[in-house]
């Protein structure tokens, strides 16, 4: 195969996007939870994004990269909670979703948070009951299952549109 077939090749394969974030709690198991400047919808996020794959970057540097940036917080992402595939939709490719463990932050953690305002507007400690107001519901599902897995200490758990495959049928 000459180098102009391998480079045809690899652009006619599938395409998907790949993002990392990261499930921050406090000591009353509060999760953190950002408002974007960017979504229509209104849904908050969990601090994270686009993983910069052409650049190398890992899942995890890019869940660390993303909260440094999003929330002024330099924390080294714990263990991988969720690897969530959340299918395409017209316009969009899938999209693999990953989500570490951010530990629980101390109030001067909490203190420390600044936000990069190109991004978000807010955040706040929600408990979980709380969080599905502001999350979307595939975000929700993600956030709830990693925690039932952490909890259960059987992380990380694979989902697909935010349900473990198994339950889907």
């Amino acid at each position: 195969m000459t180098t102009s077939d391998f480079s045809a090749y690899i652009e006619s394969l599938p395409k998907i996007l790949a993002g990392a974030s990261t499930l921050f709690r406090d000591a009353d198991g509060r999760i953190l939870i950002a408002e974007t400047t960017y979504r229509e919808d209104g849904k908050w996020v969990l601090p994270g994004g686009t993983i910069e794959s052409a650049d190398g970057e890992t899942p995890r540097e890019g869940a660390r990269r993303e909260t440094l940036e999003e929330i002024g917080l330099d924390v080294e992402p714990g263990e991988l909670l969720a690897v969530d595939w959340i299918q395409g939709v017209p316009g969009r490719p899938p999209l693999a979703s990953f989500l570490f463990d951010g530990g629980v932050l101390d109030d001067a953690s909490l203190a420390a948070v600044r936000l990069q305002a190109e991004e978000l507007s807010d955040w706040r400690m929600a408990t979980p009951d709380e969080a599905e107001a502001y999350l979307s519901p595939g975000l929700y599902r993600r956030v709830r299952a990693a925690l039932a897995a952490l909890a259960a200490a059987s992380t990380p758990v694979e989902l697909v549109n935010g349900v473990p495959p198994r339950r889907r049928a």
